[in-house]
């Protein structure tokens, strides 16, 4: 759903406490731009206002077959991120 105000911060933590490679997919009409929600004084609106979104599944409610589209295609950015750290990490 929409990013909450109150949530914020938690998401933030929780995201930059994640080890690398990592992959933020947002699933839904209000995760991708905060829905019916939208913005307002409750909600900073969809995820992409608060981390980089690597992949979009809109829908409301989003279909499986999209929502299994999207992982795979999260998949293939992940493997760019990966060969980039084994990159740096091997002498």
């Amino acid at each position: 759903g929409p990013v909450s105000r109150h949530m914020q911060a938690a998401l933030r933590r929780t995201y930059d406490a994640t080890p690398d490679p990592r992959v933020v997919i947002a699933i839904g009409a209000c995760a991708c731009s905060g829905g019916i929600v939208g913005s307002s004084y409750a909600s900073a609106g969809g995820v992409d206002k608060i981390l980089p979104v690597d992949v979009y599944v809109p829908g409301c409610p989003p279909r499986p077959e999209a929502i299994i589209f999207g992982i795979l295609l999260a998949m293939g950015r992940l493997a760019p991120k990966i060969r980039a750290i084994r990159k740096i990490a091997s002498p």
